[in-house]
């Protein structure tokens, strides 16, 4: 199916999304300091960069878009043009994912992932309730988190 969006509008809008400051991590940051947690932004010193790096805990948050990441939820759907070309591009995404978080496990570093699902469309969480999720697993033993819309306690 071609695209029905020009070639030169489809480039302004892909060159427009952000990889830093995104709705979903803005609202993270923005609750996780509220309740007290202080953290470092993006420290270049930790594989793939972390989003949010609380030292004080050992652990870093990483707020995954659904698409970028290929998160199999609702607001996932494989591009029909240029097929090969984004599948390519988020297989490796993925890849890079897995391998940044071993790296960090490895370093003893406690990895929580929040998907954009979990604070975006229609299944999403109430955003206080992600944020809670977040600051109860900050303060436990656990390594290793991730939150999305289907979240329900249980893939700790």
């Amino acid at each position: 199916m071609p695209d029905s969006v020009p070639p030169d509008v489809r480039s302004r809008i892909m060159s427009s999304i952000r990889g830093k400051d995104t709705k979903p991590e803005l609202v993270l940051r923005r609750g996780l300091h509220r309740l007290g947690f202080r953290f470092r932004l993006h420290d270049k010193r930790l594989p793939g960069k972390p989003d949010i790096v609380l030292p004080k805990y050992r652990a870093v948050i990483l707020a995954h878009g659904c698409f970028w990441h290929g998160h199999l939820c609702h607001l996932f759907k494989w591009p029909s043009t240029r097929e090969e070309f984004w599948r390519k591009k988020i297989t490796r995404n993925r890849d890079l994912d897995n391998i940044n978080i071993n790296k960090l496990m490895e370093s003893d570093w406690r990895v929580c992932i929040v998907w954009e699902c979990a604070l975006k469309g229609k299944h999403r969480l109430p955003h206080d309730e992600v944020i809670e999720t977040c600051s109860k697993w900050l303060d436990s033993e656990s390594v290793y988190i991730e939150i999305d819309a289907k979240y329900k306690g249980v893939n700790e």
